[in-house]
């Protein structure tokens, strides 16, 4: 219990730190690729801007001014948009001028030296084949501009803003990654000592339970054995019946205690072997049989032959003989009770079915929980300490499985085993 509470323990640490750190490197990457992608939209809009290439298009295959149609521009002359000189001949761009059908009816590579026509023409279509007028191609920024008709397309590597990207992003992954693996390490190493109160007082609380349990015996033990002589002596009557009933529900209950106690252990079932549990189901069904049919009860089986598996037999027996006790006493009058045992996908899955008659389903997530009764209307004519179905979960969980139950309706129940 305690391992299982402590791996629990870090993953919730390890998931809330995860979430933290993926939030500031989620955030540190966003606000990053804001900042520069406007900074890369400003020197666009300059280059836009410039009067040098201010379009002149006439729509009848007149070209722009600026580079390509060049006007009064020395196309030798640097760039000089910017206000920053030396980010003047470090911009690098070409303009594409289309007409109203798309085409392509003027375009400028003056201030570009690694594209060509056949690379503008691949760039132009994917920029046209994106619905936004700016965004992203390859290693380019692009964003449209209209003017008398024309759509002027104009194209401004950032490779390098880009590879600024990817190295933040791939820091903040390292980093990110670094720093979670060291926190899991650090959490490993003080989990043990953080869960240690928990540890020592569950240890106590074992500890009472077994002691309480022995101790409660003798005097138990005592009053039965008085009862008996009482009724040697003056005979049965209803007095004596309660008393020996609550005798027999208290020593039940003191007996599912120090089971459950022991079930909380480090190694709750350390003889393990492979058992036959077809032949191992059939003796409990056959011990449940007459109180079945004492209460008006039928117990169906559809257990397949030569089933086996690798556990503690006894420990296996004891959560069968409690599925099925439990589905007799809370099935309703002249109910149906049906196990079933079979090999599903290497996997041994059990199911315990009853009919039942609740007036509201039962909340089947809480069925396994220690002293938990669906219906406390019936705890008198049942008898059921709320325990059995906790004790079940326990052998289940120590034999590395998972159990189950449905109630849709309130008026069947099935219980399932997985191992």
């Amino acid at each position: 219990m305690i391992k299982k509470l402590r791996w629990r323990f870090i993953s919730t640490a390890m998931l809330a730190f995860f979430l933290v750190i993926a939030l500031i490197a989620g955030f540190v990457n966003a606000a990053y690729y804001c900042v520069e992608t406007r900074r890369i939209d400003k020197t666009l809009d300059s280059i836009i801007s410039y009067d040098a290439y201010q379009p002149r298009f006439d729509g009848h295959g007149g070209g722009p001014g600026g580079p390509g149609g060049m006007g009064d521009m020395n196309p030798m002359e640097p760039f000089r948009a910017l206000p920053n000189e030396e980010e003047n001949y470090m911009t690098r761009f070409f303009i594409v001028t289309l007409d109203e059908n798309n085409m392509i009816v003027e375009s400028s590579l003056d201030f570009i030296a690694s594209i060509d026509e056949d690379d503008l023409i691949s760039y132009t279509d994917s920029a046209l084949s994106k619905k936004a007028d700016s965004g992203y191609v390859n290693g380019y920024r692009y964003m449209r501009s209209y003017a008398d008709g024309a759509t002027i397309i104009t194209f401004l590597n950032c490779e390098r803003e880009l590879q600024s990207m990817r190295t933040i992003l791939a820091m903040t992954l390292l980093i990110s990654g670094v720093a979670i693996i060291l926190v899991f390490i650090l959490v490993l190493l003080f989990s043990k000592k953080a869960l240690q109160p928990i540890a020592q007082n569950i240890e106590i609380q074992k500890r009472f339970i077994t002691d309480a349990g022995h101790e409660l015996k003798t005097p138990l033990t005592s009053i039965s054995t008085s009862l008996d002589v009482i009724e040697i002596d003056k005979g049965e009557d209803e007095w004596t019946q309660n008393i020996r009933s609550q005798v027999n529900r208290m020593t039940g209950l003191v007996g599912e205690l120090v089971a459950l106690s022991k079930l909380d252990e480090v190694k709750p079932v350390p003889a393990k072997e492979t058992f036959d549990l077809s032949g191992a189901a059939w003796e409990i069904i056959e011990v449940h049989m007459p109180q079945a049919k004492a209460r008006g009860k039928e117990i169906m089986t559809d257990i397949q032959n030569g089933v086996t598996l690798f556990g503690e037999k006894a420990s296996i027996q004891q959560m069968l003989s409690v599925l099925i006790d439990n589905a007799i006493k809370y099935s309703d009058d002249n109910g149906s009770i049906v196990v079933t045992i079979n090999k599903v996908k290497n996997k041994t899955r059990i199911e315990v079915f009853n009919t039942c008659n609740y007036s509201t389903a039962p909340d089947c997530s809480r069925l396994f929980d220690r002293f938990y009764r669906p219906d406390e209307s019936r705890n008198t004519s049942t008898g059921g300490n709320g325990i059995g179905l906790a004790i079940a979960k326990a052998v289940v969980e120590a034999h590395g499985g998972k159990i189950s139950a449905k109630c849709p309706d309130g008026k069947s129940m099935t219980i399932t085993v997985e191992l």
